[in-house]
C-alpha cells in the first residue's frame, strides 16, 4: 500500500514551499514540457458548501496512425473528438514538428482550447497527459527498461478537495513479462515517494501486456486496483491491440477513485465497466461523431482507446453562464444549394450544440441534434431550394434556451451544374494540369501507372470549403513515386508534397479556400511503377 506522507501536500507552510521547489528540481533535471494555461492555486477551500457529482472521463490512448507514430493523419483526433474524454493518458504524443504551437494546435483541435497538457521531453515517442482541469505540476520518471520514452506524471486540480495524480505509461513491447514487471516496480516506488495517499491516482496507457495475469498487475495492485470487470467494446471484447487479441491498454485507478466509478455512456449506449473504442464495431457511429468507421482500421493504427467514467464529489459553485454565438452564415452570404457549406460558431461552457436551419424564417429543420461545441464548425450540405430568407440556429443541445440565430438572412441559390463524374482509373494523356484526369472524389481510389521515366500524371479534385485534405499514394513492391499538391490558381508552385521513400506516401494539408486543386504523380529519379491514389477529407467533394 502507498504510505501516508509525513505532511499533506495540500496544507501547511511546508506544502506551500514544496510545490515551487519541486518545480525547480524538475526543471533542473530536464522535467517535462507543460502548458498549464493558468496559474496553479495551492489554496484549500474552507467552505462547507454542499457537494455535487462531477463526471471525470479517463482515457488511455495509444491511437496514432500512419507512418510516423504521430497524430497528424487525423483518425485518432476524430476518436478524441467523438468520445470527449476529460483526462487522457496519451502515448506517442507527436504532432507536426512538435513545437509548442503545433502541440497547442493539436490539443485545441482534438479536445478544446480550454484543455491543458504536459508532455515528457527527450523522447522519440513521448508520453503525456491532457486535462480539462489545470495541471498543477508535472514531470517524468526514468523507465529502467526502454530508452525512447519514460513515465510521464501530472498532478491535476480536479473539482473537490482531492487532486488527481495521473501517470501515463508505455511499457516495453518487445521484452518479457519480467521486463514489464521491473517497470511496474519502479513506478510503484516513485508513486509511493511522491503521491499523497489521500489523493486520487490513476495509471493508464499502453502496457503491452499479453494477458491480465502478468506479474506487473500484482505489482501495480499495491497502489491501484487491477481486478475486473474490465472495459469492453460493443461485442464484449476486452482486448485492445490492433489485432484485438491481447489486453494491451488499461486505465487503473486507486480504491478511492474506484469507489466512484460509473457506467460510461456514449449516446444511446452504456458500458458498466468502461468501453474499448473500436469504430469498426461501434454503432451507431453518430454517438461518437465525427469518428468514422475506418478510423480504428487505418494504416498503422496502434491500439484501441480505453475509457472509464467516474462521478466524484465536488464543491458546488454556481456554474458559469453558457453561451453560443453564430459566426457564419450570419447574414448577407450567398450559398449554392447542393454544395457543402461550413456552419461556424463560438461557445462557452457548452458541451454539445444542436444545429438547425430555416428557409422561410419560421419552419426549422434539424441539421444535427448534437455535435461537439468545441469543434466550432460543422460541414453541411446546403439544401437545393432557392431562398433569400435562410438562417441557421445554434443551441445548447442540453438546454435549447441557450441559443443564437443568424443576425440576418442569407441567400441560397439554385444548385449549379452537375459535378464532373468520378474517376477510378487514370487515362492518358494527362501529362499537364490542363489535361488532368478528374474528378477524384473523396476517399475514392484511383489506379494508375507511371509507365516511363518521363511520364507525369495529373489529377484534379474539388474542395468545397477551407479545411484539411489528405493525399495518399500507394505503390506495389519497391516503386518510388512522389506526389505534389497544387491550387487551381497556381500549378507551378506546389502547396505540399509526398517526397520520401515511404510507401504509402501520405500527407495532410490545410487548404485555405474552396476550389479546384491538383495532384501530380511522378517517379523519383525516373522511377516507374503502378500506383493507387486516394484523396480524402471532409472538405473534399464526394
Amino acid at each position: 500500500m502507498r504510505q501516508s506522507p509525513t505532511f499533506s501536500m495540500r496544507t501547511g507552510l511546508r506544502s506551500w514551499l514544496l510545490a515551487p521547489l519541486l518545480t525547480l528540481v524538475l526543471a533542473a533535471c530536464g522535467g517535462s514540457a507543460v502548458d498549464t494555461r493558468e496559474p496553479a492555486d495551492e489554496s484549500v477551500s474552507a467552505s462547507a458548501a454542499p457537494l455535487a457529482d462531477v463526471r471525470v472521463r479517463l482515457m488511455a490512448a495509444n491511437i496514432t496512425s500512419g507512418n510516423g507514430q504521430s497524430y497528424d493523419p487525423g483518425e485518432g483526433i476524430r476518436i478524441f473528438q467523438g468520445t470527449q474524454p476529460d483526462v487522457v493518458m496519451i502515448q506517442e504524443f507527436n504532432y507536426g514538428n512538435n513545437s509548442a504551437s503545433a502541440l497547442r494546435s493539436f490539443v485545441d483541435t482534438a479536445f478544446g482550447t480550454g484543455f491543458h497538457y504536459s508532455r515528457e521531453t527527450g523522447a522519440q515517442i513521448p508520453n503525456g497527459v491532457i486535462s480539462r482541469w489545470p495541471i498543477v505540476s508535472s514531470g517524468q520518471w526514468n523507465d529502467p527498461v526502454v530508452s525512447n520514452r519514460d513515465f510521464a506524471w501530472a498532478r491535476i486540480d480536479v473539482p473537490g478537495s482531492k487532486d488527481l495524480w495521473v501517470v501515463s505509461v508505455h511499457l516495453l513491447n518487445s521484452g518479457s513479462a519480467g521486463d514489464r514487471n521491473n517497470e511496474a516496480i519502479e513506478l510503484v516506488k516513485r508513486i509511493n515517494e511522491l503521491v499523497p495517499v489521500g489523493d486520487y491516482l490513476t495509471i493508464g496507457g499502453d502496457f503491452n501486456t499479453d494477458s491480465r495475469t502478468e506479474s506487473c498487475f500484482s505489482t501495480f495492485n499495491q497502489v491501484v486496483t487491477t481486478n475486473g470487470p474490465h472495459p469492453v467494446d460493443q461485442n464484449g471484447d476486452p482486448d485492445t491491440n490492433s489485432n484485438r487479441n491481447k489486453p494491451y491498454d488499461h486505465v487503473l485507478v486507486d480504491s478511492d477513485l474506484r469507489a466512484y466509478q460509473t457506467p460510461t455512456v456514449l449516446g444511446s449506449s452504456s458500458f458498466s465497466a468502461g468501453v474499448v473504442v473500436d469504430t469498426r464495431v461501434y454503432t451507431p457511429l453518430s454517438d461518437i461523431s465525427p469518428a468514422q468507421y475506418g478510423d480504428s482500421a487505418s494504416t498503422n493504427m496502434q491500439h484501441m482507446a480505453v475509457i472509464k467514467d467516474f462521478l466524484i464529489p465536488a464543491d458546488t459553485t454556481p456554474p458559469p453562464p453558457a453561451s453560443v454565438t453564430v459566426v457564419s452564415p450570419n447574414g448577407g452570404e450567398s450559398w449554392t444549394g447542393g454544395l457543402n457549406g461550413t456552419i461556424t460558431w463560438t461557445a462557452s461552457n457548452v458541451t454539445n450544440v444542436k444545429l438547425e436551419y430555416t428557409l422561410d424564417g419560421s419552419t426549422w429543420n434539424v441539421i444535427t441534434a448534437s455535435t461537439p461545441a468545441s469543434a466550432g464548425s460543422y460541414g453541411w450540405t446546403v439544401p437545393g431550394t432557392a431562398t433569400t430568407t435562410a438562417r441557421v440556429r445554434v443551441s445548447d443541445a442540453s438546454n435549447v434556451a441557450t441559443s443564437d440565430t443568424s443576425d440576418g438572412a442569407f441567400t441560397i441559390t439554385a444548385p449549379g451544374p452537375t459535378p464532373d463524374p468520378v474517376i477510378t482509373q487514370e487515362t492518358e494523356v494527362n501529362n499537364t494540369a490542363a489535361g488532368a484526369n478528374g474528378r477524384v472524389a473523396a476517399g475514392t481510389n484511383v489506379t494508375g501507372s507511371v509507365s516511363t521515366s518521363t511520364d507525369i500524371d495529373w489529377f484534379k479534385f474539388t474542395v468545397t470549403a477551407p479545411g484539411f485534405v489528405t493525399v495518399k499514394l500507394t505503390m506495389p513492391g519497391t516503386g518510388d513515386l512522389d506526389w505534389y499538391l497544387y491550387s487551381g490558381s497556381n500549378v507551378t508552385t506546389y502547396l505540399t508534397r509526398g517526397y520520401t521513400t515511404a510507401n504509402p506516401e501520405v500527407g495532410t494539408y490545410n487548404v485555405s479556400a474552396a476550389g479546384t486543386y491538383y495532384v501530380k504523380v511522378v517517379g523519383y529519379a525516373g522511377a516507374t511503377s503502378s500506383y493507387t491514389l486516394n484523396v480524402s477529407g471532409a472538405v473534399v467533394q464526394p
